[in-house]
């Protein structure tokens, strides 16, 4: 009976992956053949359906990855003793994906695709869900601590912050002159103003 290496399965398996996003990024998803993966990949057509049935379930796989790394990315920074400079270090993240061509194109690749397929719409939901909990889950944490304004609401807080996410993909995809990385200064800006507490001004004495 053969038996699997599951290293080298992972491995094969990782490497499609990695081939099919360069593909999606350079023609998109429609445009891309399996052949075209294949070619990238350097396998056979029948090596790349023994790990993928159709080239939907490596939009699933490319999605589902995304999920588990943006879970662990989360369980990691939330150990930090400074989770507002934690929420920085992830924004900074942020922009350095967007600042990658291919990364951002095959974000927008899979948000387009998942206007025309509900299976890949529930996946990018539960994206979303586990982008957004762990936001809030580390903007909580930052809030018992006191180092954000604690009167904040965490989900909502959240949800402004997925949205700022998603508006600096969107700006990348209309404006070839917009820099994420330029942004940094401004971003965190925003944020400070935004997430921690603002002193009050002094009281003024009538005479």
């Amino acid at each position: 009976m053969r038996t699997v290496d599951p290293d080298k399965h992972a491995a094969r398996r990782q490497a499609i992956i990695a081939a099919a996003k360069s593909c999606f990024a350079r023609k998109g998803f429609h445009k891309t053949s399996t052949a075209a993966i294949c070619t990238e990949a350097d396998i056979s057509s029948g090596s790349l359906f023994h790990y993928f049935p159709n080239k939907k379930a490596i939009v699933a796989a490319i999605v589902e990855q995304e999920r588990e790394q943006t879970t662990r990315y989360f369980t990691d920074i939330a150990q930090a003793d400074d989770l507002f400079s934690a929420l920085l270090d992830f924004m900074d993240a942020v922009l350095s994906l967007a600042a990658d061509s291919t990364y951002a194109r095959l974000a927008l690749e899979i948000a387009a695709e998942a206007t025309r397929d509900p299976d890949v719409a529930a996946l990018s939901a539960e994206n979303d869900i586990a982008l957004r909990k762990g936001i809030a889950d580390l903007l909580s944490k930052a809030s018992e601590r006191r180092q954000i304004d604690p009167e904040l609401d965490a989900a909502a807080t959240a949800h402004c912050i997925a949205a700022l996410i998603d508006g600096i993909f969107n700006r990348v995809a209309v404006d070839p002159q917009f820099a994420p990385l330029r942004q940094r200064q401004t971003i965190h800006l925003l944020l400070g103003r935004f997430l921690q507490p603002q002193p009050m001004p002094p009281s003024s004495t009538t005479r």
